[in-house]
């Protein structure tokens, strides 16, 4: 008995016939040709005239061979991955002609037509009863045929096209239907096929992905539509891949983590004494080898560029809750051995996945009502957008930007035209409370109007540190503006200014003698002399009128080599609805107040909104905390506040404490989460003019928007300065309540004192007022 060898692609007869006669077949079939393809490969393998990973192999093969005759020297890097996939497609069409010519009959193709036809029948007939059941493939074959009818045939299908694409956004990507309202208008069936070729396995792609997709579309149409002014921007969206929210399952499964599954219903020192174990077992549990296989392919593409891998839950970066700050992020250098940046990248996610236990993330879901939710966590992964300057990559510009400004701090500044927070490096320092250092804040409708005025509070409330990925050591790192900006980095001169002692002055050219060590990170030149300010504000508006709702963006920027007025590369990473809450009374300060009724006020920062009723102040005193040497007390004092705003809780309170509340170092201020201070109306930063008890900015941080969704008012107050009345008498003489209320704490009673207001004063309570148009707040005895 003898068996026929396959004719293989690059050693078939001369003869071309076989195969042009299965094009001209085909060609007669231009909707249907890819269902028909995908069925004459399934008979190849079937019938095992080929495997199916050695044709996927000869077709990447061939792939970069075909490259290489185009002058693609560089196949990895040089080509775009939806070129490279086009570039796949088109071979494997070749590849699947070949093959069937020449090793099975062509009544087969025609029958195999038959069969493609019949099916097309029965599909139609399923999807006019209930698109839901049908399959996907289906489903993107029956919506491009809709797409590519003529305007005056596609209006009568429009329904159902409409009803395709949200089946499609329902499964793929999000059923919140504030969402899907929204998405079914921007998406069409190209987006979301490309959404499912950079998906790894199955299930959703979670709440922060569905944002930056639908972010990206609303600006691409809405600028396809008012190009006019937008020649020097450059929108770019990161080449972004999704882990389904499917794979959770899967990983969980596969490591017999299911024990863990239910700590949502734990108590909250239960589940924060466990989660260091829980953490553990899932950075050394391991995944689907269909996974890791996908994983490879993808550290291939990106070719030793920086990733990083962050969560997209479910409920992430939804309409009414944003979770901001609440899951993981993880970067990933990515400089090691193919091997060694396979295990950081998988050690990454399961580093991701198992934060959505993690106590602040369930408690915040309690607090929110979400408990119960199905709270799967899809992860994005994406390159780290930024260029390589000595031994470091870096964006130029990062940030956290407002369509609405959050805060007001001259009565010249308009709320609508919306807010910046920025910095050089990595945005990690933009959207969290760092160290001894600050962002820089813009106002957009008057970006050279600061918070600060004079030079020493200008130098002060400065940038003087940036994260980087440091490539020599294959590591996230912290280093000193002046270590890592040289004069000779391209864009110096539109983010620094040259601190001369009594001035700062503007840098014009890039002068090589400069001292990196006298550069203030004022983007004084990137606000002035680029377009910067205009287009972000255009972009905030595009979005806030496609959601419908005012909206937050994360982003990094670069700029072109343009003289004398560079383009702006705007990198879009993330895009959520805010959680606005607006006063609808008017606020107004009494008049003729004693001045022994004044509590403590500020002209510095100001938020909108009023605080009724307030029976109990927590105060924690400022020169005792920053006297305690042993970090262990500062630390446990954290705790206290958590557990005395459990104990407030249904009462009217607010919290009063030095430097930065929320700060991750106990030497800079009280160190606590959402779920310490999470009852409390106002959170109260008491600082001084110099020194690290100088409390931070922190709107726009993701600390901030735990406090907005929880109707928290953040204010600053600096006593001792104009504008800062502190009634000090009223703090020190007042009974403290901590022994009474929390008697096992008694002992803290030195450092935090709960002020029962009625109690000391006679039946009165405190009123705090805030108006960021007029830049003031005072508490007083009502």
């Amino acid at each position: 008995m003898t068996i026929a060898r396959p004719v293989v692609p690059g050693a078939e007869p001369h003869d071309m016939g076989k195969v042009w006669r299965i094009y001209l077949r085909i060609s007669r079939f231009p909707i249907l040709a890819t269902t028909i393809r995908e069925r004459m490969r399934q008979e190849l393998f079937k019938r095992g005239i080929v495997d199916q990973k050695r044709f996927e192999e000869e077709v990447k093969d061939e792939a970069i061979e075909s490259q290489k005759r185009e002058g693609i020297m560089n196949p990895y890097t040089d080509e775009p991955p939806d070129v490279w996939e086009h570039r796949l497609s088109i071979i494997r069409d070749q590849r699947t002609d070949y093959y069937f010519a020449y090793n099975l009959p062509l009544n087969r193709f025609d029958e195999i037509a038959r069969e493609v036809l019949k099916l097309r029948k029965s599909r139609e007939e399923i999807l006019a009863l209930n698109p839901e059941l049908a399959p996907w493939e289906w489903l993107f074959q029956q919506a491009e045929e809709y797409e590519a009818l003529p305007p005056d045939q596609r209006s009568a299908v429009q329904h159902h096209l409409q009803e395709i694409k949200v089946v499609l956004i329902r499964a793929m990507i999000s059923e919140q239907l504030q969402f899907v309202r929204i998405a079914k208008e921007y998406l069409d069936i190209e987006d979301l096929r490309w959404i499912r070729s950079h998906r790894i396995g199955t299930g959703k792609i979670g709440g922060k992905a569905a944002g930056l997709v639908l972010a990206w579309k609303i600006l691409q149409k809405t600028l396809a539509s008012q190009s006019a002014g937008r020649e020097t921007l450059q929108l770019v969206l990161p080449d972004t891949f999704f882990l389904g929210a499917d794979v959770f399952y899967e990983h969980q499964s596969l490591n017999n983590l299911s024990e863990f599954m239910n700590q949502k219903y734990k108590p909250l020192d239960q589940i924060r004494e466990e989660y260091p174990s829980l953490l553990n077992a899932y950075l050394n549990g391991r995944f689907p080898e269909y996974v890791i296989g996908q994983l490879r392919d993808l550290l291939e593409m990106v070719n030793g560029k920086p990733l990083i891998v962050r969560s997209s839950s479910l409920l992430e970066d939804n309409f009414d809750v944003s979770f901001a700050g609440i899951y993981e992020s993880v970067f990933c250098p990515n400089q090691g051995t193919p091997e060694e940046n396979l295990i950081a990248l998988v050690q990454a996610i399961a580093q991701v996945y198992a934060s959505f236990a993690n106590p602040n993330a369930l408690f915040y879901r309690k607090q929110k009502g979400l408990l119960d939710y199905d709270e799967r966590m899809a992860v994005m992964i994406q390159p780290v957008q930024g260029e390589r300057y000595g031994d470091c990559f870096f964006p130029m510009v990062a940030g956290m930007a407002y369509s609405r400004n959050p805060f007001i701090w001259n009565p010249k500044l308009r709320r609508e035209e919306g807010f910046v927070r920025m910095v050089a490096g990595m945005g990690t320092r933009a959207v969290e409370r760092v160290g001894e250092d600050y962002p820089r804040m813009v106002a957009l409708s008057h970006p050279q109007l600061r918070p600060e005025s004079g030079a020493d509070q200008i130098r002060h409330y400065s940038q003087y540190y940036m994260d980087v990925i440091n490539l020599m050591q294959n590591r996230f790192d912290t280093q000193r503006v002046g270590a890592i900006l040289g004069a000779d980095y391209p864009n110096l001169r539109f983010l620094a200014s040259i601190d001369q002692g009594d001035y700062i002055a503007k840098m014009v050219v890039n002068d090589q003698s400069l001292d990196p060590n006298k550069l203030i990170l004022t983007f004084d030149g990137l606000l002035t002399n680029t377009s910067y300010v205009d287009h972000l504000k255009w972009t905030l508006k595009a979005l806030e009128f496609g959601y419908g709702r005012p909206v937050d963006i994360e982003f990094t920027l670069g700029l072109t080599r343009d003289y004398p007025r560079p383009k702006i590369e705007l990198h879009l990473l993330q895009c959520r609805a805010q959680s606005v809450h607006y006063l609808a009374e008017e606020i107004r300060f009494p008049e003729a107040l004693p001045q022994s009724d004044i509590i403590f006020g500020t002209v510095k920062l100001v938020p909108t909104g009023r605080v009724r009723n307030i029976g109990h102040i927590v105060y924690v005193d400022p020169e005792k905390y920053m006297r305690l040497s042993d970090p262990t007390q500062r630390l446990e004092l954290g705790r206290l506040i958590g557990r005395i705003n459990q104990r407030l809780e249904g009462q009217n309170f607010i919290l009063m404490g030095p430097g930065r509340w929320g700060s991750n170092n106990p030497d800079l201020g009280v160190k606590v989460g959402y779920a310490d201070i999470y009852n409390a109306r106002a959170l109260v930063e008491i600082g001084w003019s110099q020194g690290a008890g100088r409390p931070t900015l922190s709107y726009g941080t993701h600390f901030f928007q735990d406090l907005v969704e929880a109707h928290i008012y953040p204010l600053a107050i600096f006593p001792g300065e104009p504008g800062n009345p502190f009634h000090q008498s009223f703090f020190d003489n007042a009974l403290n309540a901590l022994p009474t209320l929390l008697p096992d704490d008694a002992r803290y009673a030195e450092y935090v004192k709960v002020i029962d207001v009625p109690a000391t004063t006679g039946g009165k309570t405190v009123e705090l007022v805030m108006s960021g148009e007029e830049a003031r707040a005072l508490a007083f005895l009502r």
